[in-house]
C-alpha cells in the first residue's frame, strides 16, 4: 500500500509530532477548491496593493506638505571637496599669533589619518565685515562679500568621517554607505512636483567630470526610481537622444504617443508590482513632454546679456559654472523642486596649495553664485527658493605639507569637527552668523548643528517634517535623518 501523507502539528511543549492524515478524493477536491479560490483572492488583492505601489512610483502633482512651507525649491550648490572654513568664513586671529607652533599632538587623538601634519598654520587670505550684519567674508570671495545680509551663515557644522565616500554618503542620503535615497528624493518624495513638462529633481554636474560616488550622490536608494536626480547637460542638447533624428506630422506624432500610452497600459497590467517597470514608462513619457520644455529652459541666448554678465556667462574661468547657475535659477523659475549643482574634481580639497589653488576654486565660484542671488533677488524668487551652500567636511588648523616640505606649498587635511555652509533666502534670517567654534577653528563648540539637524533644517523649510516623511523597511521606519536625534534650527529660521 502506498505510504499515507503526514501532517505536523505543535505539541504543548513546542516540539513536532506526526500524525497520519488520510485524503480521499472527496477531500483532496475540496481542498484545490478552496486553493484556487486562495489563490484568486491573493491575485485580486495583490493587484490593488501593487496598483497602489505603482501610483507612489510616479512623481505625482505638488502634494500636501506636513507644516506651512516656507520654501517651494532648492538649490543646492554643492561644494566638493570640504571648503576651509577658517580661510572663508570663520577668521581666526589666534593662528596669526600663533602661526608655527606645533599642535597635532594636541589633536592626534581626535583626528585620524593625517598625513604629513605641520605647525598651525594662518590663512593667506585676509578678513572684513560686510554689508549692514558685519558678516566675517574673507577676500578669497569678495562677490558673495557682498551678498552678506542675504546669507544665513552656520559656523558650527560637523560631522562623523573624515573620508570623502562616507562623507559624501552621510551629506547626501544621511547614511556613510550606499543604497539609500539622497536629499533630493527625499524632498520630491514628500513633495511631488508643481511642473510635469520637467524633472522635479535635476542634477547639473560639471562638464569635466563627475564628483566622488558619481551617480549615487543623486541616487533614489530604495524609493522608486522615479524620485532620482535627472541629469541634465548645460552645454548642448539637456539630454542625449531626447528629439527624434526626423520630425513627423503633429498629428502622426500625436497617434504613435495615443498607441504607445495603450500599448504600455497593456504590458503593466500583466506586470503588476513592478516599480522599475513604472519608472521606465514614466520616463518615456516624461521625455515626450520634455522635448519642448527642457530646451527652453536651458536656453540663455534668451536671457539679455546684462543677466549673463551677472553670472560671469562668456568669460573664464566663470563660464562653465554661471551657465549652470543660471540655468538653475530658469528650472526653478517653472517649477522644478530641486536642483543640484557640483563642481569637478574636488576643487575644495586643498591638501597643498592653499593659497593658490582655493583661491582658483573660488574664482570658478564667488561670481556665479552671487549673481544667482542678485538674480533670484530682483525676480523675486528668493523668498520661495532656499538656496544651500557647503561641502562634505571642513579643514584643521595645521598645516599639510607637500613632499618637498616646502612650507610655502602648504594646504590644510580634512576636518569632520567643524565646517561652515550657508542658506539663503527661502524662510531664513538674512544677516545670521549662527554658532561658532573654537579659538582655533578646529571643532564647533557653541550651537553646534549635526548632519540629521542640518537635514531636519531643509526638510521643515520646505513643509516636511523628518519624523514623519519615512518609508517602512524591513520592520523599520526609514528616514533621511536615521535613527540619530535631530532637531530643526529653530533660531535660524526667519
Amino acid at each position: 500500500m502506498p505510504q499515507q501523507p503526514v501532517t505536523k502539528t505543535n505539541t504543548a511543549w513546542g516540539g513536532m509530532k506526526k500524525t497520519p492524515d488520510p485524503l480521499s478524493r472527496r477531500s483532496f477536491f475540496s481542498r484545490v477548491g478552496t486553493g484556487i479560490e486562495g489563490a484568486a483572492l491573493l491575485h485580486l488583492l495583490g493587484r490593488e496593493l501593487w496598483a497602489g505601489e505603482a501610483r507612489v512610483g510616479s512623481v505625482s502633482q505638488a502634494a500636501s506638505p506636513h507644516i506651512r512651507p516656507r520654501a517651494r525649491s532648492v538649490i543646492h550648490l554643492f561644494m566638493n571637496g570640504g571648503p576651509s572654513q577658517m580661510d572663508l568664513f570663520d577668521p581666526k586671529p589666534a593662528l596669526d599669533a600663533h602661526h608655527g607652533e606645533p599642535y597635532f599632538s594636541k589633536i592626534a587623538g581626535e583626528v585620524e589619518n593625517v598625513k604629513d601634519a605641520g605647525a598651525l598654520m594662518r590663512s593667506p587670505f585676509t578678513f572684513a565685515r560686510h554689508g549692514e550684519s558685519g558678516m566675517w567674508v574673507s577676500d578669497a570671495l569678495p562677490h558673495t562679500a557682498r551678498c552678506a545680509d542675504d546669507l544665513c551663515l552656520i559656523r558650527s557644522l560637523y560631522t562623523t568621517n573624515i573620508t570623502h565616500e562616507p562623507a559624501l554618503y552621510l551629506i547626501h542620503t544621511g547614511r556613510m554607505i550606499s543604497g539609500h535615497p539622497s536629499l533630493g528624493s527625499w524632498v520630491v518624495y514628500g513633495l511631488g512636483s508643481e511642473c510635469q513638462n520637467l524633472p522635479a529633481y535635476v542634477v547639473l554636474d560639471d562638464p569635466l567630470g563627475l564628483p566622488i560616488n558619481g551617480v549615487e550622490n543623486w541616487h533614489a536608494g530604495f524609493l522608486p526610481p522615479n524620485f532620482q536626480g535627472t541629469r541634465f547637460r548645460s552645454v548642448g542638447s539637456p539630454v542625449l537622444n531626447l528629439r527624434p533624428e526626423t520630425e513627423d506630422p503633429p498629428e502622426v506624432d500625436r497617434l504613435r504617443r495615443d498607441l504607445l500610452n495603450r500599448l504600455d497600459s497593456i504590458h503593466k497590467r500583466q506586470r503588476s508590482g513592478q516599480p522599475n517597470l513604472d519608472a521606465r514608462i514614466a520616463s518615456y513619457e516624461l521625455a515626450a513632454r520634455m522635448q519642448l520644455s527642457a530646451t527652453d529652459a536651458l536656453d540663455l541666448s534668451r536671457e539679455t546679456h546684462e543677466t549673463l554678465e551677472f553670472y560671469g556667462i562668456g568669460r573664464e574661468p566663470t563660464d562653465s559654472y554661471g551657465r549652470r547657475c543660471l540655468i538653475a535659477r530658469r528650472l526653478v523659475e517653472r517649477g522644478v523642486r530641486f536642483v543640484q549643482l557640483y563642481i569637478n574634481a574636488q576643487i575644495w580639497d586643498n591638501h597643498t596649495g592653499l593659497a593658490t589653488d582655493m583661491k582658483r576654486a573660488c574664482e570658478r565660484t564667488d561670481l556665479p553664485i552671487a549673481g544667482l542671488l542678485h538674480d533670484l533677488k530682483q525676480r523675486g524668487l528668493l523668498d520661495d527658493t532656499l538656496v544651500i551652500w557647503g561641502g562634505e567636511f571642513g579643514r584643521l588648523p595645521i598645516a599639510q605639507l607637500p613632499a618637498d616640505k616646502d612650507e610655502r606649498k602648504a594646504g590644510r587635511d580634512h576636518n569632520k569637527n567643524a565646517a561652515c555652509c550657508w542658506f539663503a533666502g527661502g524662510g531664513v534670517k538674512g544677516g545670521l552668523t549662527y554658532g561658532s567654534t573654537d579659538e582655533l577653528g578646529f571643532a564647533a563648540v557653541e550651537n553646534r548643528v549635526s548632519v540629521p539637524d542640518w537635514h531636519a533644517t531643509i526638510l521643515h523649510l520646505l513643509g516636511l517634517d523628518h519624523e514623519h516623511l519615512y518609508v517602512e523597511q524591513h520592520g523599520l521606519k526609514e528616514k533621511l535623518t536615521g535613527v540619530q536625534p535631530a532637531r530643526v534650527v529653530s533660531e535660524i529660521l526667519a
